[in-house]
């Protein structure tokens, strides 16, 4: 079982990826997460407010189930098939605790300074976490798509579009992480 604590190598995840790429092509269907809120709210009724949300969502329960299996998936992997820890360059861990106070560099997935419950008791955070979701969710319906819908979907599918908006995403990543997080938590 150690093979499924280590993240697998390029020569085995990538073609697998390619795979299920195929497989959707093959079948019609795209991927993506974002679209999944779409669906959600079409099955709700949301239709009768905004044309938007007039499709025919049956179509697309499927993708829900990529949900469902992430959600699942996530939590086995995180309390039952993982050892909480990832390997990072020790000058990247030594960065993350000069720059931001991050101490658990390399001790944890998911590093207790940034997601321990006690943060959502400081109205500040709560209001970013708000904030930046409420943007992420704008921002990929605004694209088209999420970002693992562009760069996973789209770009198999080889859409300009897609390879722009993942260009996007990036240029947005390095600008959010070198200018504007210093900012807020400067």
């Amino acid at each position: 079982m150690n093979w499924i604590y280590e993240p697998w190598p390029w020569y085995v995840a990538g073609p697998l990826i390619a795979l299920t790429m195929f497989i959707l092509l093959f079948l019609g269907k795209q991927f993506g997460m974002s679209s999944n809120l779409r669906t959600m709210c079409s099955m709700g009724g949301a239709g009768k407010a905004a044309d938007f949300f007039k499709f025919d969502w049956k179509k697309e329960r499927w993708n829900l189930m990529v949900v469902v299996g992430a959600v699942i998936g996530g939590f086995l992997a995180s309390n039952y098939m993982s050892n909480n820890t990832v390997a990072i360059n020790p000058k990247v861990a030594q960065q993350l605790s000069q720059d931001y106070g991050i101490d658990s560099g390399g001790k944890a997935y998911l590093p207790p300074e940034l997601f321990a419950k006690e943060n959502l008791d400081d109205p500040f955070v709560l209001a970013i976490l708000i904030f930046g979701g409420f943007m992420v969710g704008f921002g990929a319906r605004y694209a088209g798509g999420c970002t693992s819908g562009h760069a996973i979907s789209g770009l198999s599918n080889l859409l300009l579009p897609s390879l722009i908006a993942v260009i996007g995403f990036f240029i947005g990543g390095l600008i959010m992480v070198h200018l504007i997080y210093p900012l807020i938590f400067g």
